[in-house]
């Protein structure tokens, strides 16, 4: 009988302890937030209604943290994810895209008497240097003189009218060039300023270098540095960059990159093609327009750009937009030749996240990166998706193109003196009224954990130190 008892009362203890537990977890399920966070969003003046939070362990089905996940947010450019996550599971880590050079008519000699065609598959990453080696391989067929024309064949894509103004009013923002089956070292200009101090003025070069592209350069001034790109008083247009303005001695040699929006993309990749066809060695008179490929051209060469996984840590350490524009229209390519559109690619994502059983009817993808007014995703979505991808084959390409606090990418300059420093893969996102971060945290426990905390307000820029706080408690607590 007292056996009976004990074992009853140890019962009723345990019982009491699981309701105490369970109270527990209802309570930090529910719409609060640590102290240490809600204070901070608080003193950014930003209602918990225009956040969301999600917290899950991984490789566990329950959520730690549900704090208004199922309403849709703009996610800004943690985006990205979702793009390149979807890409590495539905292209492999070994896909590649391939730019490739044909000739038509004959060749005598080393002239071609006809067309060089560069047809495009939306490669993310054709920059200078690979340009370069392309064009030596054309030339290692033993031409040097193209009779014809320079035809560029864009069909991978669908021919959409781009207008690089739309989204802030910055078209000539890095940021705002658009995707293009021929990509060229993302159809930006890298302006180089130098001040002579001997001669009194200012050396100005840029990059790529580019056929009768005319420069007029600055005064040399000896104020300050701040605002130097302002003092510039830049008017830049399809043949010219002018400086109007000053560049003050104290601002050392500086780089500002820009998109030539004035330049259509056959003007671009025109004026490179001829500098560096003439430097190659190469004579070419004909004109640079668009076209398709020929039947019967013969290949000439062949470039292959990096794998994927590379591509995606480009993507989402630096944020690049135009590269995850490229990945978005890549997913829609289609089999018989039809080309590829944002649409089509937001339809396969809708499709590949479905299939992972992750129902996201809020879901808007515009163009994949971030860089949008119309882009939403919950912070469900966003968390149960990321869960997933943990327990997938890629996971480690995945993880590791994201940015590690304090030490690269966006976050190299966020928590560096924190102790969560180095145990947090996270992505970034910022706009005007949007701030957000998704990723992964390692906590003290060496428990890991999903965080996804999303801010849509016009106080969201103050919400960096609350999402910070946010980072910092798993570690400590989880």
């Amino acid at each position: 009988m007292a056996i009976n008892l004990r074992v009853g009362v140890l019962l009723k203890k345990c019982l009491l302890a699981c309701l105490l537990c369970s109270a527990v977890v209802a309570s930090v399920s529910s719409q609060t937030l640590p102290f240490e966070v809600e204070s901070e969003f608080r003193r950014a003046k930003i209602p918990l209604d225009a956040t969301a939070t999600y917290i899950q362990e991984v490789g566990s089905r329950a959520t730690w943290f549900a704090i208004n996940t199922k309403k849709p947010f703009n996610p800004a450019s943690t985006m990205k994810l979702v793009t390149t996550n979807a890409a590495l599971d539905l292209l492999g880590p070994i896909f590649t895209w391939k730019t490739v050079a044909y000739a038509s008519g004959t060749q005598h000699g080393d002239v071609l008497h006809g067309d060089l065609i560069i047809k495009g598959s939306g490669d993310p990453k054709f920059l200078m240097e690979n340009f370069w080696q392309f064009l030596r391989q054309i030339r290692a067929k033993g031409i040097r003189e193209i009779r014809g024309n320079l035809v560029l064949d864009r069909s991978a894509f669908e021919e959409v009218v781009f207008d690089a103004a739309n989204f802030d009013g910055a078209a000539e923002k890095a940021y705002n060039a658009g995707p293009d089956a021929l990509l060229l070292n993302y159809k930006t200009i890298k302006f180089q300023f130098a001040p002579d101090e001997v001669s009194g003025k200012v050396r100005v070069s840029i990059d790529p270098p580019m056929a009768d592209y005319a420069l007029g350069l600055p005064e040399l001034s000896r104020g300050n540095c701040n605002g130097w790109q302002e003092k510039l008083n830049a008017e830049i247009n399809h043949g010219s960059a002018r400086f109007f303005g000053s560049y003050d001695a104290a601002c050392g040699d500086k780089a500002w990159f820009l998109h030539p929006y004035q330049m259509s993309q056959n003007q671009y990749f025109s004026a490179v093609f001829r500098q560096m066809w003439r430097d190659a060695g190469g004579t070419f008179k004909g004109e640079v327009k668009s076209g398709s490929l020929p039947v019967g051209a013969r290949q000439v060469a062949e470039w292959t750009s990096p794998l994927l996984p590379e591509i995606i840590r480009d993507i989402n350490k630096f944020s690049n937009n135009v590269m995850a524009r490229q990945v978005l229209l890549t997913l829609a390519a289609d089999p018989t030749g039809q080309p590829a559109s944002t649409e089509q690619g937001a339809r396969v994502i809708k499709g590949w996240l479905a299939n992972k059983g992750i129902a996201a009817p809020e879901l808007v993808i515009e163009n994949g990166a971030g860089l949008s007014r119309i882009e939403r995703i919950s912070a469900n979505t966003m968390g149960k998706m990321l869960a997933a991808t943990w327990r997938s084959p890629q996971m480690p390409e995945f993880i590791s193109s994201l940015p590690v606090a304090g030490q690269d990418g966006t976050m190299r300059n966020r928590l560096k003196d924190a102790s969560v420093a180095g145990k947090a893969h996270i992505k970034t996102g910022g706009l005007k009224e949007v701030r957000t971060i998704a990723g992964y945290v390692m906590a003290a426990s060496g428990k890991r954990y999903v965080v996804v905390s999303f801010i849509n307000h016009p106080n969201a820029g103050n919400g960096r130190a609350a999402q910070d706080a946010l980072l910092q408690w798993i570690y400590d607590n989880g």
